[in-house]
């Protein structure tokens, strides 16, 4: 995090404020308890917007999705007023959602809004209403917002504000990016990248959002380094300078490409091993950096609880966990977490006896 900037709450991975919220939101629907909104801090292209949805569709839950920094006047909160007779009442937003939830309401990038669009919604923070409407019944509010400080230009929260809700902040995990982008087909190339050299992700200029939209660019172009001049234009623009250069160093590096995970699990064991050696040293000793992130590439991939291996890459699997290349704790994380995370077909795959000896051994 850069120096002088306000975060509030626990310091978490996506995953991790994933559980959080939904802990939050189906405790209050079990107990039929006021709901307290929830704010995600984080730096900007983060993903915070995006995991919020992810929460919604993941839980079966409606979502709406309103910018209070759009919001001009206190009719974008209220609505217009209408007069029927003697009365006065209000047209409610076409953002306000209407029918009971389970459901989301997302108030995005929250402290960009005026101060004044801040102090009206206070009321609805706290009681999930306005003077002129409220929220159906089981509708929680998740609100995002950028940290306080630095080059951000966002309205101060005063603790008045702050009490009304519940904080935590999202943090960059690389692993958890991975994860997520191999999911969303983000170009196989640029998942190497970011696993590779995760320190490349600033949070200026080179966010995961940044990152991202480069990648879909890249995609089309089969020979990345057949295209320098057009890949390091597209790099320059998306990303800041030092990025960029070490984007196109990766590129350059053609001959440590990593092996994809399809790669290790189906190709012959005979070729997959002597490319695992070649991948792992250089002059400068072992390369730690590619074999994680070859590792976490084929975590990914063997976690999913719908992958059932062939035999063949059963065998492979256990010939890639032993080989004399992967260091001790490197092997021993990875056999944790597929018996923790993976399907039990490949968690009875984990008990093969000679690398349970191996992994003993190290101990």
């Amino acid at each position: 995090m850069a120096r002088g900037l306000s975060l509030h709450g626990a310091h978490l991975s996506a995953s991790a404020v994933q559980e959080f919220v939904e802990t939050i939101v189906t405790q209050s629907m079990d107990n039929d308890a006021d709901p307290i909104p929830v704010c995600i801090w984080g730096m900007h292209g983060i993903g915070k917007t995006t995991l919020v949805e992810e929460i919604a569709h993941c839980n079966a839950w409606k979502f709406a999705y309103a910018a209070p920094a759009q919001f001009e006047e206190m009719g974008d909160l209220h609505g217009l007023p209408v007069v029927q007779g003697n009365v006065t009442s209000f047209a409610k937003p076409d953002w306000v959602p209407t029918e009971p939830g389970p459901g989301i309401l997302l108030l995005d990038d929250l402290n960009r809004a005026d101060d004044r669009i801040l102090r009206g919604l206070m009321q609805l923070l706290q009681r999930s209403e306005l003077v002129s409407w409220a929220l159906p019944d089981n509708w929680h509010i998740i609100v995002t917002a950028n940290p306080e400080g630095g080059d951000y230009s966002v309205t101060p929260m005063d603790d008045a504000m702050l009490t009304r809700m519940l904080h935590v902040t999202l943090k960059f995990d690389p692993r958890a990016w991975a994860s997520w982008a191999v999911k969303a087909g983000v170009d196989e190339r640029g998942v190497g990248f970011v696993l590779t050299y995760p320190e490349a992700v600033t949070g200026s200029r080179t966010t995961p959002r940044s990152l991202t939209q480069l990648f879909e660019q890249l995609k089309p172009i089969e020979d990345l380094q057949a295209n320098e001049d057009l890949v390091n234009a597209l790099a320059l623009s998306a990303l800041d300078e030092a990025t960029a250069v070490a984007f196109m160093s990766f590129v350059n590096d053609g001959q440590r490409v990593l092996l994809s995970p399809d790669e290790i699990l189906s190709d012959p064991w005979p070729d997959v091993s002597n490319k695992i050696k070649q991948l792992a040293s250089d002059e400068n000793g072992l390369r730690l950096d590619l074999l994680n992130a070859m590792s976490t590439r084929l975590l990914i991939a063997v976690s999913d609880r719908e992958f059932t291996p062939t035999k063949k890459q059963s065998k492979n699997l256990i010939a890639f966990l032993k080989h004399e290349s992967l260091p001790a704790d490197l092997r021993q994380m990875l056999h944790g977490e597929l018996i923790s995370q993976a399907s039990p077909e490949v968690a009875e795959i984990m008990r093969d006896k000679d690398l349970a000896k191996l992994i003993l051994d190290a101990i």
